[in-house]
This record gives structure tokens, sequence and C-alpha cells, in this order.
């Protein structure tokens, strides 16, 4: 079992950054991989960027170049680095961890980019 909690939500202006956190426990987190989610108003979830227990990474095209996800395991921490915000980025942004058939949710910080 493993509990995800993220922080780092907010409001910011359009081009502004934020960071989001996600603090899981309950578990040996280094060999989960991790991942970010959001969810707009009206929309479906959808994927973010992952990062895999060794390290390597992936993103939505609609984040590459802006959002960078980074894993400290030693503080059982992933993190998501947002620059660049648009509008278009905001939702509720959910942290995923899975490993074989588990899967665990946490239970979501808002993100919001309005001028």
């Amino acid at each position: 079992q493993v509990q995800l909690v993220e922080s780092g939500g907010g409001l910011v202006q359009p081009g502004g950054s934020l960071r989001l956190s996600c603090v899981a426990s309950g578990s040996i987190f280094s060999i989960y991989s991790m991942g970010w989610y959001r969810q707009a108003p009206g929309k479906q979830r959808e994927w973010v960027a992952g990062i895999t227990s060794g390290g390597s990474t992936n993103y939505a095209d609609s984040v590459k170049g802006r959002f960078t996800v980074s894993r400290d395991n030693a503080k059982n921490t992933v993190y998501l680095e947002m620059n660049s915000l648009k509008p278009g980025d905001t939702g509720v942004y959910y942290c995923k961890a899975w490993w074989a058939a588990a899967d665990y949710w946490g239970q979501g910080t808002q993100v919001t980019v309005s001028s």
C-alpha cells in the first residue's frame, strides 16, 4: 500500500512557474514508476509526465520542453517543475505510483493559470 500526498499547486500568471511535489509513504518508493496526470474542468484526466524507477522520463507533447519530472528516492518524493505555464495547463494535478499490477493515486492539487 502506498499513500501519496501532492502539494505546490496554486494560482500563477501565464508565463509563470510552479513546482509540484508528491510525497509517498507506506512502501519502498524506489521500486515504483511515478507519473503526473491532470484533469481540467469538464475533461478527462490526461497523462502529463512520468519517471521510471531507473530515472527515465517521458512527457506529453503538450508539456515537452516546459515541464520537468524528477525524483528523490531518499526523500520518497517526485517533483514536477512547470515553466512557461499557459491557461491550458489549468487543472487538478494528480500523482500516481505503479508497480506490477498495483497502482495508487494522490488526492490532487489545483493549478490555475490566469491573469
